[in-house]
């Protein structure tokens, strides 16, 4: 650099002039340095790094690239020739050297950043992140280095050691603690969802309090990200997961077999005993015939027994159009080829209400998917609705406004129909 002087000074410039000129010449010389050393680490170094990646068919290559990780190098050679001239200006050499291990330090952290980042997409190849996820965890070590290279940086730029801005931090550890204070609750809740295994990504969870319904696509360290059916996304707090209760339907996902819990109600007016027609008609009913032939040998031997005289239907026992079509829907259920029978399966009557007789059907398709539980739970409905009737049987609904309107027309013509008569 002494060279530049030399030469402005042949020039026959002014001693003032060319001391301002030779810094400024300098500086642009050492700014084309780093430019020039970048360029090329990026354009040639970078490019040979990345053909050799992606030339071995190492499948976690792309990520690291994708990552842009070996970019985040390049930097680092304009802090070093920085650093290497700054003794071209030895009245700020200090300075420059602190800002050059600085800037140094800076690189190194952003480096880390993205590498940690590239380690998690890692992991996330593997099927064991589901069920250990670690982003929460990197995410706790990258605040960790980031503090202890924010300290760096500072302690670098006064000249102070890193340890008397540690002690002064640990001064303000209250103040820290109040600011990290949802990270702090987001790794204790991490560690519990983690080691409990309460919720992996890809299970299906329903959280009513912050309108969660779907699927975990990503769990952090301060939330756990839910994409409802909707396909709109919310966010959870790590440690409401824990404070708070929340539905998994993980369990239900693995058993094989999904819950079919729902109602028929019955009107109560339409149940009577079955008469001999009625009989005759079930006995030709495929899921109903040994049931029948069964049921009439065996009360009709109690009744025989126990002498009851049957003119009165009142006496002895007698099968009911709602008791067939209960063993009807259980038979039928039973010889259904979507209905998981390793699993609980049962037709019951529940409570009485001002709605009629509710015939509740209690079993489980062997389909956990939605689509086809819902086609199948209305494939076994439609059949039910219709089928009732063959029974005797009316399902309760209530008065619709054309119901009232037959029923006040019905009464009308009863009525003109009256008058005609008188």
């Amino acid at each position: 650099m002494q060279f530049i002087n030399n030469l402005l000074l042949d020039t026959g410039l002014d001693p003032r002039l060319v001391e301002y000129l030779s810094v400024v010449i300098k500086i642009l010389l050492i700014g084309l340095f780093c430019f020039i050393a970048n360029l090329i680490s990026k354009k040639i170094v970078i490019r040979i790094i990345t053909r050799i990646v992606t030339n071995s068919k190492v499948k976690w290559g792309q990520i690291v690239l994708d990552r842009k990780v070996f970019r985040k190098l390049s930097h680092f050679v304009p802090a070093l020739i920085i650093y290497s001239f700054s003794s071209t200006f030895p009245t700020h050499q200090s300075s420059i050297e602190k800002f050059a291990i600085a800037y140094t330090i800076i690189v190194g952290l952003v480096f880390i950043q993205s590498l940690l980042n590239a380690f998690n997409d890692i992991y996330q190849t593997f099927e064991i992140s589901k069920v250990k996820p670690v982003k929460g965890y990197v995410q706790v070590v990258s605040i960790v280095i980031m503090t202890l290279g924010f300290i760096s940086v500072i302690s670098t730029l006064i000249g102070k050691s890193p340890l008397i801005l540690l002690s002064g931090i640990g001064a303000l550890s209250a103040v820290l603690m109040l600011v990290f204070k949802d990270s702090l609750l987001g790794l204790v809740a991490g560690i519990q969802l983690t080691a409990n295994d309460m919720v992996r990504v890809g299970d299906w969870i329903e959280m009513p309090k912050y309108g969660a319904d779907g699927d975990v696509i990503d769990i952090s360290l301060n939330t756990v990200m839910v994409q409802n059916f909707d396909k709109t996304i919310t966010m959870i707090p790590s440690y409401a997961l824990i404070s708070d209760s929340f539905i998994n339907w993980r369990g239900m996902q693995k058993s094989g077999g999904r819950r079919i819990k729902r109602s028929l109600y019955i009107d109560t007016s339409s149940i009577t005993f079955c008469t001999e027609e009625m009989m005759e008609k079930f006995v030709q009913v495929h899921y109903l015939s040994d049931y029948i032939i069964q049921k009439e040998m065996e009360i009709a031997e109690y009744n025989a027994k126990n002498a009851f005289d049957r003119n009165n239907p009142v006496n002895g026992r007698a099968l009911t159009n709602i008791g067939v079509f209960r063993d009807y829907i259980n038979n039928y259920l039973k010889n259904h080829p979507k209905i998981n029978q390793n699993m609980t399966l049962m037709v019951r009557q529940l409570g009485h209400s001002e709605y009629g007789l509710p015939l509740e059907i209690y079993a489980f398709t062997n389909d956990v998917q939605w689509a086809a539980y819902e086609s199948v739970q209305s494939d076994i409905f439609d059949h039910l609705f219709a089928v009732a009737q063959e029974f005797g049987l009316r399902v309760f609904q209530n008065p619709s406004g054309a119901d009232l309107r037959n029923m006040v027309e019905e009464t009308s013509n009863q009525a003109w129909i009256g008058q005609r008569s008188y």
